[in-house]
């Protein structure tokens, strides 16, 4: 486990309360956890501004009577086979589509490709977000061990009681 250091942060009061007031919505029980959070947004952030792999996902909302649109996106996905992981398909009603595809490849890849499918005709609104592989992220996880075949996965949310919680999760990838 890394050592953890104790740093002062001068920073404005109002600025202050109203952090202190997201942190409490979105359940962390202390600043230093959303510090960390935050720190690890930036680092990733560098890992997509560096072209570093990234995995990611394209959500899209098209029109699906466009003339060879699903084609077209068909293909796309087809031509970048090494970068397209999983795709799903949603009819949401009789003229419109949702569709997610999931990528993996240097950032630069990703959004070249995520471009190309989001300037098609017929495309209504779409959005690309790439994050870190986990990889890199090994050596910041919060008290946890990693190797080449764990994925850290460091979130808040609920357990079935309803309870706020924190922590990180080790999921075994296969080796």
């Amino acid at each position: 486990m890394a050592e953890l250091i104790r740093t002062g942060v001068s920073i404005e009061q109002d600025l202050l309360e109203k952090f202190d007031k997201v942190i409490a919505k979105r359940g962390y029980e202390n600043r230093s956890e959303a510090l960390r959070d935050l720190i690890r947004e930036m680092l990733v952030s560098e890992e997509v501004n560096n072209n570093r792999q990234v995995v990611a996902t394209l959500s899209m909302i098209y029109d699906h009577h466009r003339p060879d649109l699903s084609s077209k996106l068909t293909e796309a996905q087809h031509n970048h086979h090494n970068n397209v992981l999983a795709a799903t398909h949603v009819h949401l009603d009789e003229k419109n589509c949702f569709e997610v595809v999931i990528m993996k490849g240097p950032a630069g890849e990703v959004k070249h490709m995520a471009d190309h499918m989001l300037s098609l005709k017929g495309v209504k609104h779409g959005k690309l977000v790439m994050t870190s592989t986990g990889k890199d992220l090994c050596a910041i996880a919060r008290k946890e061990h990693c190797d080449e075949n764990s994925a850290v996965r460091c979130l808040p949310g609920r357990d079935t009681g309803g309870r706020v919680y924190r922590g990180c999760a080790n999921a075994h990838t296969g080796s």
